[in-house]
């Protein structure tokens, strides 16, 4: 029985430390309750015509299912090749255009999301190309505007800020891809419905917006998010300090990604 025991206790320590060790690496995503409030918001926003032929290509995924594809793919060798475009690096006091020699050398998001969609509005592709495509540019501007996704090339993103979310550890990345949206414990359509925005002059203004934009946006939340207490511990005061962060980045992705698909695919 003690033997047992022992043996329980280093197997639980072993798959824990593992869990640690893994974490920062695997938490480099939005979280799939963000993309999904994306998703909804963008078929909110949808002309008809856009949301009749996004829905014809997904084919048996929904517009909200289909935005964390390329979370799914992520193990498949077969798009090792898109591995780096979760992410930008663009250092403080620096724009895009100025840090593009420092990017990854199969490319970064927001190169990758200007090729993608220039591909998808140009045509000529075949119906798996097509859905491939679609698929990932509706991850990726998700997860532009997680503010993190565009790091300073300093700690992976805040990946390797290492922090307690209500008591338990995490890191800065993770508390910003899932950790703050999931405490609000609301389903996605809650959410999306919550950060909804109806005006038009606002949501034309921020349609207006380009990639290295959406970009740049992010970069101008870092004094806040790197506010943290000496002790790194986090809860429901850095939630409620940042809240208006989160729900106006969720919505701008979800209505910034409408108008992308409106130009692709609408009147």
């Amino acid at each position: 029985m003690k033997l047992f025991l022992i043996f329980t206790f280093l197997f639980s320590s072993a798959n824990l430390y593992a869990a640690e060790k893994s974490s920062a690496s695997s938490s480099v995503v939005w979280g799939q309750i963000g993309h999904y409030v994306t998703g909804q918001l963008a078929d909110y926003h949808m002309t008809d015509q856009a949301r009749e032929r996004v829905k014809e290509i997904l084919g048996d995924r929904s517009i909200a299912r289909a935005t964390v594809w390329m979370d799914d793919i992520r193990n498949d060798s077969h798009y090792d090749y898109t591995r780096t475009w979760h992410w930008a690096t663009i250092p403080d006091g620096m724009t895009y255009e100025e840090a593009e020699d420092i990017q990854e050398e199969d490319g970064n998001i927001v190169w990758a999301l200007e090729k993608l969609i220039d591909q998808l509005k140009e045509g000529g592709l075949t119906e798996r190309e097509e859905r491939d495509k679609l698929k990932k540019v509706m991850h990726m501007v998700g997860d532009i505007h997680q503010p993190l996704h565009v790091g300073t090339g300093e700690d992976r993103g805040g990946n390797d800020v290492r922090v307690q979310w209500m008591g338990s550890n995490s890191n800065l990345h993770r508390v910003w891809d899932s950790d703050i949206i999931n405490s609000f414990q609301m389903s996605f359509r809650e959410l999306a419905d919550e950060v909804n925005v109806t005006d038009p002059d606002l949501i034309a203004e921020w349609q207006s917006a380009t990639v290295r934009d959406w970009a740049h946006e992010s970069m101008t939340y870092r004094d806040r998010i790197y506010d943290l207490p000496d002790n790194n511990r986090l809860g429901f005061q850095y939630r409620w300090d940042n809240k208006d962060i989160v729900f106006e980045r969720l919505a701008q992705a979800g209505i910034r990604l409408a108008g992308v698909l409106n130009d692709i695919y609408g009147e």
